[in-house]
């Protein structure tokens, strides 16, 4: 396997942001990076995992962490996920926000977090938002009684106060070290309908619990970016958001989490779409797969949970699986289909293999005169004519690849049918090993050329 071209660039120092729920981690959080990544909304308990994103103030650039709010003493098993997320972070960071809420004032959630972080060696900024007014200046001072030196009071809705944090946070990050070039990174997004197993399958691909697992569905509602290597390949883990009808969720927390799983698509090189074999095809399923070919992405359909299959390594249910999927998506007629078990572990690694050899695909270019004889082979072959007029293709080109694009300069595009190009896709793909992604055929009319000639 092809591995691509590394480049050095600088490892950023990290700023965790901390609280327990609704203190306005995410609106700091965004306000940091400068967009709208995280969610926001009044309700506690709407960032779980871990968000990333960079930020740069007076020439320093940082990565900033958004974590989980932190409920110490709840037993809840989601809870204890994301303060394990939460305290993962702490350790991740140079520099740590505790971010407490002006209104409130202190509460037992604020003193059993206070008492976690006073034992790190980490430099912590005690931070206290929604200071809107100077009456709730005066109510911050309250704070003090955590046990901290200072407390800088802000507003990160409105912005007020956070350039004084900041001015403080350059002070305390330490240089940035040089790390490996991640730009390039092949990027696998895991797609697919609430409660496939997504995140499941993301803890299978890495074996660590960089996300958090929940049978509760629509637990994963950020776009997660994981960086990870394999075979000196270098790759990027996208988990996001179940993907349902937009009609169902528009004006929730949901809604947004749609738009940034489309996103998510967007940047990828690779989207997963992860199915429940158990259920079989869905309209969902059909829906998330479609966002991928509308965007060019290469493809791999991954049938998770097959080991609830009564008999999950027969070779004839898998072929009766793949013959009812080509029927039901075929609009991912080109993408390979892996059975998994994100629980046992069977076929995760033929996940990864498959997703590499499909972004291989993805950037795969034919060289022009390669392609001119390759057409114009196939159009000998099969001659074609619609309306009184044979269609002559004069020459063909491949611009761009990610998808691969070709472009067919003929004597009438108006005469082309999409049949046609299916038969010259047909013909691309048996020479050349673009399994995985599809493949763009644009007709333009040759220029200079009559289209008579």
């Amino acid at each position: 396997m092809q591995t691509i071209g590394e480049s050095r660039q600088m490892r950023l120092p990290t700023v965790a942001i901390v609280g327990r729920p609704n203190v306005g981690k995410s609106t700091l959080f965004n306000r940091l990076v400068g967009q709208r990544v995280a969610i926001v909304e009044d309700t506690p308990g709407i960032t779980r995992d871990r968000l990333y994103g960079e930020a740069e103030w007076r020439g320093r650039a940082f990565q900033v962490v958004d974590t989980g709010g932190v409920l110490l003493e709840d037993s809840d098993p989601l809870i204890t996920q994301v303060r394990i997320q939460a305290l993962t972070a702490i350790e991740e960071a140079d520099v740590i926000l505790f971010l407490v809420d002006a209104f409130e004032g202190i509460t037992p959630a604020d003193e059993e977090l206070a008492e976690v972080l006073r034992t790190t060696t980490k430099p912590v900024l005690l931070v206290a938002n929604k200071v809107d007014n100077s009456r709730r200046e005066a109510d911050a001072a309250e704070f003090y009684a955590l046990g901290w030196q200072e407390v800088f009071t802000i507003s990160a809705i409105h912005g007020h106060g956070v350039a004084e944090v900041l001015d403080r946070v350059i002070e305390l990050l330490p240089p940035a070290t040089p790390a490996e070039e991640e730009d390039t990174a092949i990027k696998l997004a895991i797609v697919g309908r609430p409660n496939v197993g997504k995140s499941s399958l993301v803890n299978a691909i890495l074996g660590a619990p960089r996300v958090i697992v929940s049978d509760i569905p629509g637990t994963t509602r950020d776009a997660i970016d994981t960086p990870f290597e394999r075979d000196g390949q270098k790759m990027v883990l996208i988990d996001t958001a179940g993907i349902r009808r937009p009609s169902k969720v528009q004006g929730s927390v949901e809604y947004y989490s749609v738009l940034r799983a489309q996103r998510a698509i967007r940047r990828c090189d690779v989207a997963l779409l992860v199915l429940d074999g158990a259920e079989g095809v869905t309209d969902g399923d059909k829906r998330v797969g479609g966002y991928a070919v509308e965007e060019g992405r290469a493809g791999v359909v991954v049938v998770n949970k097959w080991d609830l299959m009564k008999n999950p390594t027969s070779k004839t249910l898998m072929m009766d699986f793949t013959r009812i999927f080509r029927k039901e998506c075929p609009f991912l007629h080109f993408a390979p289909l892996v059975f998994t078990s994100a629980l046992t572990g069977m076929g995760v690694a033929a996940v990864v293999d498959t997703a590499l050899e499909a972004a291989q695909a993805h950037a795969h270019r034919i060289p022009t005169g390669v392609l001119n004889r390759l057409i114009h082979d196939a159009v000998d072959a099969r001659p074609y004519s619609r309306k009184g007029k044979m269609l002559k293709v004069y020459y063909a080109t491949m611009p761009s690849v990610k998808p691969p694009t070709v472009v067919l300069f003929v004597n009438d595009p108006d005469i082309v049918h999409f049949s046609y190009l299916r038969y010259i896709e047909n013909q691309i793909r048996q020479q050349f090993p673009l399994e995985g992604t599809p493949i763009r055929i644009e007709v333009r009319e040759a220029t200079g050329r009559s289209r008579n000639d």
